[in-house]
C-alpha cells in the first residue's frame, strides 16, 4: 500500500536541518536512554491492498444480517431512499469536520441549518442544536441543562429506555448529582408515584414517548404535573412516531430529545447515529453542542455561520455546562435529507404503515394458543407479549432468517416497520405457531 507520509525523505531531512538536528533520534534526546524502545514493534508485516481487502471481507462475512427484522428496541430497520445514502457519501461531506471557517463551509453549515429546521418542525421546539452522539445521551444532556443551585435532582420514567437511564444516571454521578427512577404500572409510568415523587428539588421529569415497551404515555397529564412543580419538562421521544403523534411541544414539553438513528441511517450493528435535541426559545442559550443561525454577509446575500459560540465549552470552560464537542456532521445531513426526502407526507405514511403491521403482527400472535399482549394500552409499533416456549420461538425464527422480538423480562418485544410485508409476517406468525404445537 502506498505510504501515508505527505513529504519525501528529502523534504523531511530538509525540515530536521532547519530545526537544528541531524535525525529524528535527535528530537528526542531529553528523554532517558532507558525509554528508547531500540527492537522492532512485535507486528505483523505490511499487506497490500488487495490483501487487506481479502481480511477484511472474510471477517465481515461472519457477521449475520437477517432478511427480515421484528426486533426494535432503540435501533429501527426503516426503508432508507437512495439519494438519502449518495449524497453524504460524497467527499466533500464524507470528509467534513465542524465548520470553523464560515466562509469555506457554507455548503456544510446550510446541511446543519436545514437539519436543525427539520428537527422544529418535528418536535414543534423553537431551536435545535446540531445534534449530540446518540439519543441516550441528549437525554442527559437534556436533564443537565434543566439543573440549576436549588433544583438537583432529576425524575426519569422507569419506561424509558435501559441505556437512556443508565446515561443519565452516569451523567448524574459525574456532577454529584441525584437521579430517582419513577415507578412502571401496567407499562407506563405511574402517575400517582409521580406525583409523590415531586418535591421542590426536582429539576426535570424525562418521559419517553412512545415508551420502551412501545406504549403511548399519558404525555400531557406528565407535563402538568412537571410544570405545576416548577420542574422543566423533557420528552424524549421515537422522531418516525412524531410524523403521526402529538409534537412535544403541543405536550408542554420544555426540551425534545430522541435517537435519530430511524432517520435514514442503518443498523450498522449499534452505530454511528445521532441524539437530536430542541428546546423553547427559554432554554435556547442553554443548548450544548453546535447551532447554525443564518444571516447575511458583507454583500447582503444569505449566508450560514455558527451561532452562540459565547456558551461553549472550549471558550468558556470554567463556566462549560457540557463537555458536548462534536457535532455529528454525517449524521445530521444524513437526517437532513431524509426528512427533506421523505417529507411530511412519506414519513407519517411510513410511520402508519409500520403501526398497521404491528398491530397486525400482535393480532395474528394472540390468536395462537397461551400468547397474549402483556400490556393493554395504546402502542406504535412495538408491543410485548406472553410467549410460551420463548427461546424454541426465538430460535426457531432464526434459522429461517428472522430476527424474533426481544426478551425483557418475562415477555418479549416485537417490533415492525413499514419494510416488513404481510406475507414474511405470516412467515413468522406460522413458525411461532408450528413451535407451539397449534
Amino acid at each position: 500500500m502506498a505510504s501515508y507520509i505527505p513529504s519525501t525523505r528529502d523534504e523531511r531531512l530538509e525540515m530536521l536541518k532547519t530545526v537544528g538536528v541531524e535525525s529524528y533520534r535527535d528530537l528526542y534526546r531529553d528523554v532517558p536512554q532507558e525509554m528508547y524502545l531500540d527492537r522492532g514493534l512485535n507486528i505483523p508485516a505490511g499487506l497490500s491492498e488487495l490483501e487487506v481487502s481479502r481480511k477484511v471481507s472474510a471477517m465481515a462475512a461472519k457477521n449475520r444480517v437477517f432478511p427480515t427484522v421484528l426486533r426494535g428496541a432503540g435501533a429501527y430497520d426503516h426503508y432508507i431512499p437512495s439519494i438519502v445514502k449518495y449524497i453524504p457519501a460524497k467527499e466533500e461531506f464524507l470528509t467534513a469536520y465542524t465548520p470553523y471557517q464560515a466562509e469555506m463551509s457554507q455548503g456544510i453549515l446550510q446541511s446543519i441549518f436545514e437539519y436543525q429546521t427539520c428537527i422544529c418542525e418535528l418536535t414543534g421546539m423553537d431551536v435545535s442544536n446540531a445534534s449530540v452522539y446518540d439519543g441516550a445521551t441528549a437525554a442527559a444532556e437534556a436533564a443537565a441543562m434543566c439543573r440549576d443551585r436549588k433544583r438537583r435532582v432529576t425524575l426519569i420514567s422507569g419506561a424509558a429506555h435501559p441505556d437512556t437511564v443508565n446515561t443519565v444516571r452516569t451523567y448524574c454521578y459525574g456532577t454529584g448529582d441525584e437521579l430517582r427512577i419513577i415507578p412502571v404500572k401496567d407499562g407506563r409510568t405511574d402517575l400517582d408515584a409521580l406525583k409523590e415523587m415531586l418535591k421542590p428539588d426536582v429539576a426535570s421529569v424525562i418521559l419517553q414517548q412512545p415508551n420502551f415497551y412501545g406504549q403511548f404515555e399519558e404525555a400531557d397529564a406528565i407535563g402538568a404535573l412537571a410544570h405545576g412543580n416548577g420542574s422543566l419538562y423533557i420528552m424524549s421521544c421515537n422522531p418516525m412516531a412524531l410524523a403521526i403523534m402529538k409534537t412535544p411541544r403541543a405536550c408542554g414539553a420544555d426540551i425534545a430529545v430522541g435517537e435519530g438513528q430511524p432517520l435514514g441511517m442503518p443498523l450498522s450493528y449499534g452505530g454511528p447515529y445521532l441524539g437530536f435535541m430542541a428546546a423553547t426559545e427559554k432554554l435556547m442559550r442553554k443548548l450544548p453542542g453546535r447551532i447554525v443561525g443564518e444571516t447575511v454577509d458583507s454583500r447582503g446575500e444569505r449566508a450560514y455561520v455558527l451561532s452562540l459560540q459565547a456558551r461553549e465549552q472550549h471558550i468558556r470552560r470554567e463556566k462549560a455546562s457540557s463537555n458536548i464537542c462534536s457535532n455529528q456532521a454525517l449524521c445530521a445531513l444524513t437526517a437532513g435529507l431524509y426528512m427533506a426526502a421523505m417529507g411530511p407526507g412519506g414519513m407519517a405514511q411510513a410511520a402508519s404503515q409500520s403501526m398497521s403491521k404491528a398491530h397486525y403482527l400482535a393480532t395474528e400472535l394472540c390468536k395462537l394458543p397461551g400468547v397474549s399482549l402483556k400490556y393493554t394500552g395504546a402502542y406504535f409499533h412495538e408491543f410485548v407479549t406472553v410467549l410460551p416456549k420463548a427461546e424454541e420461538v426465538l430460535s426457531a425464527l432464526e434459522a429461517q432468517g428472522i430476527l424474533g422480538g426481544l426478551p425483557v423480562g418475562d415477555g418479549i418485544l416485537w417490533c415492525a416497520t413499514e419494510k416488513v410485508s404481510r406475507e414474511e409476517l405470516d412467515r413468522a406468525v406460522a413458525i411461532v405457531k408450528e413451535v407451539l404445537g397449534a
